[in-house]
C-alpha cells in the first residue's frame, strides 16, 4: 500500500488547476461607458478644442514675439545704418563741396582776367587805333600777366611809335600823326600823352577784371551756400528719421520687456 501511493512513481502526473478570470479592468469596465456617455463626448470635444486654440494661441504668440523682435533689431539696424549715412553725408558732402568751391574760385578769377585782357585790348584799339604791334596782334601780346600793368602797356606803345616814326611809316590819319601835330613834335608830350592813354587803358582793364570775378565769386558763394543747405537739410532728414526709429525700437522694447515681466510675475505667483 505504501508503494502503491508513493509520490515518486514516474507514472503520476501532477495535476496544475486552470482558473478562467472574469474580473476586468477599469478603463475596459468604463471604456464602453465613456464611449458612449454624451456628457463625457462633450466634456473631450471640448477638452480638444481648448487644446487646440491655446497651441494656436502659442503659435500665434511665437509669430508675434519673433515679428516683434524682426521689428526691433531692422528698427536698430536701419537707425545705425542711417546715422552712418548721415555722417558720411555731412563728411564728404562738404569736402566735396569744398573742392567744388575752390575750383569755382580758380575760374571765376580766370574768367576776370580773360574780361581784363578783352578790355585792355578793347581800349588800345579805342585809343591809339592799333590792332598790331611791329606786325604782332595784339592777342597774342596782352596776356594775364601785362594786361593791367601801366608801365608795360605805355612801354609797348612807346616802341611801337618810336619804330614807325624812325621808319617814316607814321600815317597821316594815325592817332600818332595827330599827336606830332597837337604837340608839334615835341617828344616829351607825345611819350607822356601816349603814357596817359595806356594808363587808362590798363586801368579800365584791370576795374573789369575784379568786376567780372567779383560777380562770379559772388556766383560761387551763393551755390556754394545752396549745396551747404541742401547737404544740411539732407544730415537733418536723417538724423530725424534716425530719431524715429530709435523711439519705435525703444517702445517695442519696453512694451517687450513689459509683456516679459507680467509672465515672470504669473509665472511666480503660479509656482507659490
Amino acid at each position: 500500500m505504501v508503494a502503491e501511493y508513493n509520490n515518486n512513481k514516474p507514472y503520476i502526473i501532477p495535476h496544475t488547476s486552470i482558473r478562467t478570470s472574469r474580473v476586468l479592468s477599469e478603463c475596459d469596465l468604463y471604456m464602453p461607458q465613456y464611449n458612449n456617455d454624451p456628457h463625457m463626448k462633450c466634456v473631450k470635444e471640448i477638452f480638444d478644442r481648448q487644446t487646440s486654440r491655446r497651441l494656436e494661441e502659442f503659435e500665434e504668440h511665437k509669430m508675434e514675439k519673433s515679428l516683434t523682435e524682426k521689428v526691433e533689431k531692422g528698427c536698430l539696424r536701419c537707425g545705425c545704418g542711417l546715422g552712418g549715412v548721415a555722417a558720411g553725408v555731412g563728411i564728404f558732402g562738404a569736402i566735396a563741396v569744398n573742392e567744388l568751391k575752390k575750383t569755382a574760385l580758380l575760374d571765376a578769377a580766370q574768367k576776370g582776367i580773360k574780361a581784363g585782357i578783352s578790355k585792355a585790348i578793347f581800349g588800345l584799339e579805342n585809343a591809339f587805333r592799333l590792332e598790331k604791334l611791329d606786325g604782332v596782334p595784339l592777342q597774342k601780346i596782352i596776356t594775364e600777366q601785362n594786361f593791367k600793368d601801366v608801365n608795360i602797356l605805355g612801354q609797348l606803345i612807346q616802341n611801337e611809335y618810336n619804330r614807325l616814326s624812325d621808319l617814316s611809316l607814321i600815317d597821316e590819319s594815325s592817332i600818332f600823326s595827330l599827336y606830332e601835330q597837337t604837340f608839334s613834335g615835341k617828344s616829351e608830350m607825345i611819350i607822356k600823352s601816349i603814357a596817359g592813354n595806356a594808363k587808362t587803358a590798363a586801368m579800365n582793364a584791370g576795374a573789369e577784371a575784379n568786376r567780372v570775378t567779383e560777380i562770379e565769386i559772388a556766383a560761387v558763394e551763393t551755390t556754394s551756400t545752396d549745396l551747404y543747405f541742401a547737404i544740411a537739410y539732407s544730415v537733418i532728414a536723417i538724423l530725424i528719421i534716425v530719431l524715429i526709429m530709435v523711439i519705435i525700437y525703444l517702445i517695442l522694447r519696453y512694451r517687450r520687456k513689459k509683456k516679459l515681466n507680467k509672465k515672470l510675475q504669473y509665472t511666480k505667483l503660479l509656482n507659490q
